[in-house]
């Protein structure tokens, strides 16, 4: 039998003399499996709401907007020409403005976007589901569910706008003022949005900020590869005019979560190092317990690698059954969380009731590589050091 697997099958065994070595073993399969599966589970958390937030922000934000640094600088033929030069992305001309609206008892401010139904609602799957069949007419107005509940708003209910635009009246600007029918409201899950956006139509928005008739704020542009096409479409587009993508609007929001991520990511594989130090510990003990038979054997002629090759093998035991024992584990409580309400969160904050989990591929084998390096380093160590014993000085004494 070779020697390396025999002496790893002889240490791996329960010593009734020395039962602290065995539990120091059980303490570091048991850290390592523990360590991995908070790490699969908290990166499949992480990435769940850096996910759920991307789609949010994506519905609401879009793909990507075209701006103009002029109020009503984009007109009907710019449009035209770039549905006709990019068939495959889909655009919805918009106006926006800043607005207080008026309920009962309170105001409150936010930004009321003028939109051609028809258009807004290919790109946008909330409008869509908001407005179905029918269309924004007139000075109907949709508003979103948070400012609804804000302002004891119901629907065919009249509603005060208050614009930032002024109307001269005797010696003094007055703010200009509308009345608009609730036609419905949207909830896009993120109460940020429903309590500042709300849509009316086009014409109306375009004939109370005194816009000429087919001239527009911006675009708003919906691709499914809005990363390759942004390029492009900057090209096309005249002096002046700027293509900004969803994830330049929010650039820092997400940075933030990915530095959390990363963060979390090293702390987490601290616990992982932490359990590795009682495979360290558990190794050294096996050596010192067995220093007799590791000299004796190595006067018999068995070699330095052999030996080195049985303790690191034993510490590779120990650390990949925990490494395995710890996916399934992992695994096992990704899929608990994502099938099963264990977990209720405030769906107005976060955008969904349900906990997120959505554990990437890049997380998983980064995590696996990451527990199998601080396993072969923690076995590497206490496998050198079991070659390093004087033989002759070892057999005189011991």
């Amino acid at each position: 039998m070779n020697l390396a697997k025999y002496l790893l099958f002889k240490y791996l065994r329960f010593d009734k003399t020395q039962p602290f070595i065995t539990l120091s073993a059980v303490l570091a399969f048991l850290g390592v499996s523990v360590g991995l599966m908070v790490l699969i589970v908290a990166m499949a958390i992480m990435n769940g709401f850096d996910k759920e937030f991307e789609r949010k922000l994506f519905t609401m934000n879009y793909p990507i907007t075209i701006m103009s640094p002029f109020k009503g600088n984009i007109n009907d033929e710019l449009v035209e020409n770039l549905k006709n030069n990019f068939q495959h992305l889909k655009f919805s001309p918009f106006i926006s403005t800043q607005v207080i609206v008026k309920g009962t008892n309170n105001l409150e401010g936010g930004v009321i976007f003028g939109i051609k139904s028809s258009d807004e609602k290919q790109i946008n799957s909330v409008i869509n589901d908001a407005l179905k069949d029918t269309e924004l007419k007139d000075y109907e107005i949709l508003i979103g569910q948070g400012l609804k509940n804000e302002l004891a708003l119901s629907e065919n209910e009249k509603v005060t706008l208050i614009f930032t635009k002024a109307d001269p009246s005797g010696f003094a600007l007055i703010p200009k003022m509308k009345r608009f029918d609730i036609k419905t409201s949207f909830s896009s899950g993120l109460i940020a949005y429903d309590k500042a956006y709300s849509y009316t139509s086009i014409q109306a928005l375009a004939k109370i900020l005194d816009y000429q008739p087919n001239h527009y704020d911006g675009v708003h542009v919906y691709s499914k590869n809005p990363f390759d096409d942004i390029s492009s479409l900057q090209e096309a587009l005249p002096m002046g005019l700027r293509a900004i993508g969803w994830w330049q609007q929010n650039g820092n929001f997400f940075s933030a979560l990915q530095l959390e991520k990363r963060a979390l990511f090293i702390v987490l594989m601290l616990i992982i190092l932490v359990a590795s130090l009682n495979i360290i510990s558990s190794l050294l003990m096996t050596v010192m317990n067995r220093r007799q038979e590791i000299a004796l054997l190595l006067a018999l002629g068995a070699t330095k690698s052999e030996i080195k090759k049985s303790f690191f093998m034993q510490g590779i035991v120990i650390g990949g059954s925990g490494i395995i024992f710890g996916i399934i584990l992992g695994l096992f409580g990704v899929w608990l969380l994502s099938n099963f309400n264990i977990v209720n969160l405030p769906a107005d904050v976060y955008g969904s009731s349900k906990l997120p989990m959505e554990l990437s591929i890049a997380d998983f084998v980064m995590i696996v590589i990451g527990a199998i390096l601080i396993v072969a380093f923690s076995s590497f160590y206490p496998a050198k050091k079991a070659t390093q014993i004087d033989v002759l000085n070892t057999l005189r004494n011991e």
